[in-house]
This record gives C-alpha cells, sequence and structure tokens, in this order.
C-alpha cells in the first residue's frame, strides 16, 4: 500500500504555490488531506484570509469522503441541496461540496488523499491543486 508521505504532501503544496505566484494570484491557502481524511500539511501564505484554511480543507475534505472531485459535489449539490446540507452539518461544517479539490492517486491508481485550494475562483483553485499533484508525477482523480 502507497502512502502519502509529509514530504510528498510539502511537495504538492511547494508546486501549487509555484503555480499560484506565476499565474500572479493572490495568497492562497492549500490543504493537502490523506486518504483518510487527515491533515498532512497545509500552507497559508502572507497575507491570506483567516479563512482560507477552513476553506481548503473542506474541499479536499469532501471530496476525499466521497470519492470524486469537489467539482462533481458542487454540480450534485445543485440537484439535491438538502442532502448536502445535511452531509455539512454531520461534519461539524467540515464537509465543503465547492470546487477547488482535487483527488490524489499513486501512478498504480490507488487512492492517496485529496489536495483542496483557497484564494481564487474554484476553477483556479482546482487548477493549483492539479499543478502540485502532477508535479510530483502522483495522478489526478
Amino acid at each position: 500500500m502507497t502512502v502519502l508521505s509529509l514530504a510528498t504532501a510539502q511537495k504538492i503544496i511547494d508546486a501549487a504555490l509555484a503555480h499560484s505566484k506565476a499565474q500572479g494570484y493572490k495568497p492562497m491557502g492549500i490543504a493537502v488531506l490523506d486518504e483518510a481524511g487527515q491533515l498532512k500539511a497545509f500552507a497559508r501564505e502572507d497575507g491570506a484570509s483567516m479563512f482560507r484554511f477552513d476553506i481548503a480543507r473542506g474541499k479536499a475534505w469532501a471530496s476525499v469522503g466521497m470519492g470524486v472531485p469537489s467539482r462533481q459535489l458542487a454540480a450534485r449539490a445543485k440537484d439535491n441541496p438538502n442532502f448536502f446540507v445535511s452531509l455539512a452539518a454531520t461534519a461539524a461544517g467540515k464537509f465543503l461540496p465547492q470546487t477547488g479539490a482535487v483527488l490524489i492517486h499513486s501512478p498504480e491508481g490507488e487512492l492517496l488523499g485529496a489536495g483542496g485550494a483557497s484564494g481564487r475562483t474554484g476553477d483556479e483553485d482546482e487548477a493549483i491543486c492539479i499543478a502540485g499533484i502532477e508535479a510530483v508525477g502522483l495522478v489526478v482523480g
């Protein structure tokens, strides 16, 4: 079984932040969680809002918990809002079905965790996560 190490999680964040800086984005927050939804690493750039951690983690937590990118959860939430409000309440607010998080898989397809970002639009947050994950040779799911 492959495990997402702290060193790899930090490399994902470093690469994601480098991508963010290259795009000229304002300060970001990026969270990397393991396959059980536990925080492996987080970075909040200087000047980022205090909400960045909770939002980035909530997107990633929802993604890994449901086994799909948060973009799919956002689409599902439109069709069944009561269910997703209930999930958020059950999860004490940690469940955030908004675009900006993707699953992290090993090259063999094994689920390792999820990465979530906050600070830009959902599409841009998602792109930052994808850049970080791909930069370390892992697969986005």
